[in-house]
């Protein structure tokens, strides 16, 4: 298998070969090592930004949550314009203002997902702030973060894994959308987005050239979700009563 970047002029939009398991682009580079790389950096973009999201979000939700008063009305005031936003129009707002990149794609999704990481730790706040537990912490003389982050938290987190597992299979496809668009990932490097993108005007000579990233894609994306669906339905057993 040859790097995701190596061009062969001789070799272009070849067909899947015993050579190029999954055939060329239109400059000759290995359809399968541009995947494999692709994967990497889709990836990575929806990790990085759902954990901005999540470092963001959640103590502002907490925060908000546990507080009450202005300061939580301050916060939901933001995020309720926000959400008011279509998701894709704020990442191409917030990209608009600045030049493409994968790393700012990355900034732009996480954004968009702060406000809903936002109302799920402030409605978990909400619900445990009167709790006996939280009561004997105040007693007890602990400061503000010892009760947000030791002891809301702590119980906070099942339906945030949850949230945040099937938020990543979003931020990969959201970002993938981006790339497509021209203001994620730039060329030379690969994405999945942006592998679809290049394909276009190749898809009845080669349509091998986009076949590859959006199979890899879904299954991804569906992977992901599975996986966060059967860990909701874990805890959710947990959960009960005598499990």
């Amino acid at each position: 298998m040859t790097d995701f970047d190596a061009m062969d002029v001789t070799a272009r939009m070849k067909a899947p070969d015993a050579v190029h398991l999954l055939g060329t682009d239109e400059f000759g580079r290995d359809v399968l090592s541009r995947t494999l790389h692709g994967a990497s950096t889709s990836i990575g973009l929806g990790i990085a930004a759902t954990a901005f999201a999540f470092a963001i979000g959640v103590p502002l939700g907490l925060l908000g949550g546990y507080m009450r008063g202005r300061l939580d009305d301050a916060i939901m005031r933001t995020v309720d314009i926000l959400v008011s936003i279509p998701p894709v129009m704020l990442g191409l707002l917030i990209l608009a203002s600045t030049s493409p990149g994968v790393w700012k794609a990355a900034l732009a999704v996480g954004i968009i997902y702060i406000p809903i990481l936002i109302r799920l730790s402030r409605s978990v706040a909400l619900s445990l702030a009167q709790e006996e537990f939280i009561l004997a912490a105040r007693t007890r003389g602990e400061g503000l973060g010892w009760i947000l982050f030791r002891e809301i938290l702590p119980n906070a987190l099942p339906p945030l894994v949850v949230e945040t597992s099937l938020r990543i299979s979003f931020a990969i496809l959201l970002g993938a959308v981006f790339s497509f668009l021209g203001l994620g990932t730039q060329p030379p490097s690969s994405d999945w987005g942006l592998m679809i993108a290049e394909a276009r005007p190749y898809l009845e000579q080669a349509p091998w050239i986009a076949l590859a990233p959006g199979v890899a894609l879904c299954v991804t994306v569906i992977s992901i979700n599975l996986v966060g669906e059967g860990l909701r339905q874990f805890l959710d057993v947990r959960s009960q009563p005598g499990a």
